[in-house]
C-alpha cells in the first residue's frame, strides 16, 4: 500500500501541481482512501486514471482533499481580541496596512476582516489579498453569496448592514467585495506576499508535518514588516515563536519583532 501511495502522491504533483508529501500521512491517506471509495476505483492506479480523464472526479477530489472549512469571525473571542490590537495598535503605527488571508477557503475569513475594518473605518486605509489553492473555492468567495447556515457567525445587524438578501443566499456588499483581491496560491509551492502588516492563516498548519509547519511559519515572518501580525488557528499554536522572530502578545496573535 506504501507504494501505492507513493506512485499516488508522484502522479498528483505531477499532473496536479499539488504537494501530497507536506501533510501528515495518516490523516491524509485515511482522506484519499475515503475519497477513492467513493468514486468506484479499486486502486491507486485506477483512480488516477479516473482523475486523469473525468473532470468531475477530479474536481470531487480537489475538493474533497484541500480544506475548505471555515467560517465569518470562527472563535469570536479571539476576533475581538485581534480587533483590540488592529484599531489600538497596529493601524497606529502604519498609514498603510497590507492584510493577507492565506487559505481563505470561501472568502469568510477576508471578508470578516473587511467588516472589522469597516467598522472601525480603517477599511480605507488596508489593501486585503485572500489567497486558496482551490480555483473553485476562489470563485466562489469572489462571488461572496453564502446561504444562511454560512453566516451563523454573525448578529442581524451584521447580516442587515453588509449582506443583500435573495431567495436563496445573503451576498455580502459590493464595497467589501471590490476591497478584497483574490488570486490563487498554494502555500507550499508558491512564493509568499511581502511587507504585511497583518496575515491571517487559521488552521490549515494542523495538517502538515511538523517541518513544513515550521517553513511556513518562517515564511509567514519573513513577509511580515516589523510589528506587523500572524493571526492563527485556535487549534494550533506556536511553541517556539523567538525562533521564527515572533512574539506572542495574545492566544494565537503573534507580532513580528
Amino acid at each position: 500500500m506504501e507504494n501505492e501511495f507513493n506512485y499516488f502522491y508522484d502522479f498528483v504533483y505531477r499532473e496536479l501541481n499539488l504537494n501530497l508529501n507536506s501533510y501528515k500521512d495518516a490523516q491524509m491517506q485515511r482522506r484519499i482512501l475515503s475519497i477513492m471509495k467513493k468514486s468506484g476505483a479499486k486502486d491507486m492506479i485506477e483512480y488516477s486514471k479516473l482523475i486523469s480523464k473525468d473532470e468531475k472526479i477530479r474536481k470531487e477530489f480537489l475538493d474533497q482533499v484541500t480544506i475548505n472549512v471555515t467560517e465569518f469571525f470562527r472563535n469570536k473571542d479571539m476576533f475581538e481580541q485581534l480587533e483590540k490590537i488592529i484599531v489600538n495598535t497596529t493601524s497606529k503605527k502604519f498609514n498603510k496596512l497590507k492584510i493577507w488571508s492565506a487559505a481563505c477557503s470561501n472568502g469568510a475569513e477576508p471578508y470578516s476582516i473587511a467588516i472589522m475594518l469597516d467598522r472601525n473605518n480603517l477599511l480605507n486605509k488596508a489593501e486585503i489579498i485572500a489567497t486558496d489553492i482551490d480555483k473553485e473555492v476562489l470563485s466562489k468567495a469572489r462571488d461572496g453569496k453564502y446561504k444562511e447556515t454560512e453566516l451563523k457567525g454573525l448578529d442581524n445587524n451584521l447580516l442587515n448592514k453588509y449582506f443583500a438578501k435573495d431567495l436563496e443566499h445573503y451576498r455580502i456588499s459590493e464595497n467589501l467585495r471590490k476591497k478584497v483581491n483574490f488570486k490563487r496560491h498554494d502555500l507550499l509551492l508558491d512564493k509568499y506576499e511581502r511587507d504585511c502588516h497583518l496575515i491571517v492563516c487559521r488552521n490549515v498548519t494542523i495538517y502538515f508535518k511538523q517541518d513544513v509547519k515550521d517553513e511556513v511559519y518562517r515564511k509567514f515572518s519573513e513577509s511580515l514588516v516589523s510589528g506587523g501580525i500572524l493571526f492563527i488557528g485556535a487549534t494550533e499554536g506556536i511553541y517556539n515563536p523567538k525562533e521564527f522572530g515572533l512574539m506572542k502578545v495574545a492566544t494565537c496573535i503573534y507580532e513580528k519583532m
